[in-house]
């Protein structure tokens, strides 16, 4: 299963706060979609999960937004 959360737009920190609130609605070992803006909210979102134990993968778009790719753990 994946989930998608679309969080372009959206200012620091409430884009960690709803990515953080997302993830604990996905399941251990699921995989959670986020696309977010480029620069700050993408390191910000990307470390404040990977601190947490979390996988992230990223992913550019089109746009010059980015998808992350969170492949959650459990904690």
């Amino acid at each position: 299963m994946k989930a998608d959360l679309d969080l372009r737009g959206t200012p620091c920190p409430l884009n960690f706060i709803r990515t953080r609130l997302a993830l604990e609605r996905v399941a251990e070992g699921e995989i959670l979609r986020v696309d977010l803006d480029g620069g700050e909210p993408e390191l910000l979102v990307s470390e404040g999960l990977r601190g947490e134990g979390h996988d992230v993968a990223m992913e550019p778009n089109p746009d010059g937004s980015v998808r992350l790719l969170i492949h959650r753990h459990g904690g």
